[in-house]
């Protein structure tokens, strides 16, 4: 066969990912923290897009069609039909402007729900009555006045945060009584590297063995420093373990007696609630078993925690959930995390008129393209959100209503098929979402819960409202009759729910409850050291009246 060349026509269709719609994927699975880092780049990498944060924004230029409005909230129809980010049902782009805004939707009567929400609270408050005190203020005491005030009241950039001390660190509480206790300059030397390595709990590392020679010091000089260290406030700190850190705070009340030195060094017996064997370890009756229990309850296993460390975020919702006047409910999005910004057209087409430059034009015609594709991009995530979280509150109404043991089995494709979009498109959503509700804040994807068939035949249910009836079943036993996981078994098929004895011990675990033995132990402990307290001052007073 010859090798010859030749020319073909050939037609076929492949999807291609622009840019732009690369981009609005993205949009789709970041949590609001990140969109907002996300803008914050944008804004200062294009020249076009300004910030419209609040009603008062630069109206230099218009915003591009499918932006984001500003306006007060409106309702939309939950049924209504939108594109996907990823260009489902629309055209190349995915994007289509929509008459209604895009903030809310309500499952119960529209007219009522603008009736509720009544957003024009922009004149409630006066500002007349706050001038009007301030001149006053300033006539009275005109030098306290510039030396305080110096026009605060009216100054938007002052910051009554920046006259708030610092919180108070562990290492700098420790570092303070080190300044004190030491005077020889490698004694601090010493000193300010173990503290550098406490963390925040307050523990040192289990094994200290790298330090003399990091440091060039003998093992002598730096036992002697940590000595001294587990001296420092509060007690228990710079302790290597659980057992040490109990000792050192039973030494600063005086209550470290063999006995009870006994008992710190078993606490793994003290963990199995196994009290024979403590007991006979430790040399003492039940009534002083109890009392020592008791003074390691009182006793703190984490003392680092009291000081300042690194604050939780916490969460802010993207989706409001609240009860409509007309029994339904209405969704609506947290405007406060959305970025809004709009286009500069008056900018680009001054601009446009000076500039010369064929790379000039380049450059600023691609910053027009990308900032309008930015505010098209931003509008479709938030009209996406919101129709992604109406058909969740539609779907799972029994949890809104009754709680979680109501909760239905759900899954991507049914709620994708419901919006007519794409099970990617809901899974990039419901990312790092979250949905605040009359019952709490939840990610949206604790609403897509796997299903366990009915024993009778009926609708499934949802693995989490089995998961809650098994907390519930737990939580009620008494400790004469401790449900194991058969027993369990036996009274959820009894609810209509069938599920295996292993599922059950896989809650269980997941929700950090022992098993029926650990448990029988623990309540047998807590009845034997209640039983000790309560007969311990019989005893002691019989020791008195004796003496």
């Amino acid at each position: 066969m010859a090798l010859t060349q030749r020319l073909e026509f050939r037609q076929s269709q492949s999807l291609v990912m622009t840019p732009q719609l690369m981009q609005a994927i993205k949009l789709l699975q970041l949590s609001n923290l990140d969109l907002v880092a996300f803008v914050e780049d944008e804004l200062e990498r294009n020249p076009l897009l300004e910030r419209a944060d609040h009603e008062g924004a630069p109206d230099r230029g218009e915003p591009a069609s499918g932006s984001a409005e500003s306006d007060p909230v409106f309702s939309e129809d939950p049924s209504g039909d939108a594109d996907s980010a990823s260009g489902e049902g629309g055209g190349a782009d995915g994007f289509e402007p929509a008459a209604e805004d895009w903030m809310s939707s309500s499952l119960g009567s529209r007219a009522e729900i603008e009736q509720t929400l009544d957003t024009g609270m922009e004149n409630v408050f006066s500002e007349e009555p706050a001038e009007a005190a301030a001149r006053t203020a300033q006539d009275a005491a005109p030098t306290a006045y510039t030396e305080w005030g110096g026009g605060a009241s009216n100054d938007d950039d002052y910051n009554l945060e920046a006259f708030v001390a610092a919180e108070t660190t562990l290492a700098g509480h420790l570092a303070e009584q080190l300044a004190v206790a030491f005077a020889d300059p490698m004694h601090r030397m010493i000193g300010q590297y173990l503290i550098d390595l406490v963390d925040e709990a307050g523990y040192l590392p289990p094994d200290l063995g790298e330090a003399p020679d990091r440091l060039g010091a003998s093992p002598a000089d730096v036992a002697a420093v940590l000595a001294v260290l587990q001296t420092f406030d509060p007690p228990g700190v710079c302790a290597r373990n659980l057992s040490e850190c109990l000792a050192i705070q039973l030494r600063e009340r005086d209550r470290y007696d063999p006995a009870m030195r006994a008992l710190v060094e078993n606490l793994d017996l003290l963990a199995k609630r196994d009290i024979a064997a403590l007991r006979k370890i430790c040399g003492v009756d039940d009534e002083d078993i109890a009392d020592m229990i008791g003074e390691i309850r009182h006793l703190d296993p984490k003392p680092g925690l009291k000081f300042g460390s690194a604050k939780a975020q916490s969460v802010v919702p993207d989706v409001y959930v609240r009860p409509g006047p007309d029994g339904g409910w209405h969704v609506e999005l947290n405007s406060d995390t959305l970025p809004k910004v709009l286009v500069n057209q008056v900018y680009y087409s001054e601009l446009s008129k000076t500039i010369r430059k064929d790379g000039d034009k380049s450059y600023f015609t691609d910053c027009l393209q990308n900032a309008t594709w930015l505010v098209r991009a931003l509008d479709q995530r938030a009209r996406t959100i919101l129709k992604v979280a109406t058909e969740i509150v539609r779907q799972q109404d029994g949890f809104f209503t009754q709680g979680v043991a109501h909760l239905r089995p759900l899954n991507l494709k049914t709620v994708a098929d419901a919006i007519q979009m794409h099970e990617s498109t809901v899974s990039r959503v419901t990312a790092n979402k979250y949905m605040a509700t009359n019952r709490g804040t939840f990610e949206l994807k604790y609403f897509f819960t796997a299903s366990i068939a009915s024993a009778d035949g009926g609708d499934a249910h949802s693995a989490e409202a089995v998961r809650h009836r098994i907390k519930q079943l737990i939580d009620a036993e008494s400790p004469a009759a401790i449900l194991s996981d058969d027993t369990i078994v036996e009274r959820l098929r009894d609810d209509g729910i069938d599920i295996a004895r292993r599922t059950v011990a896989k809650y269980r675990e997941a929700m950090r409850i022992p098993s029926s033995v650990q448990r029988r132990r623990d309540r047998q402990g807590m009845l034997g050291a209640a039983r000790g307290a309560a007969a311990a001052p019989i005893h002691k007073s019989r020791d008195t009246a004796t003496a």
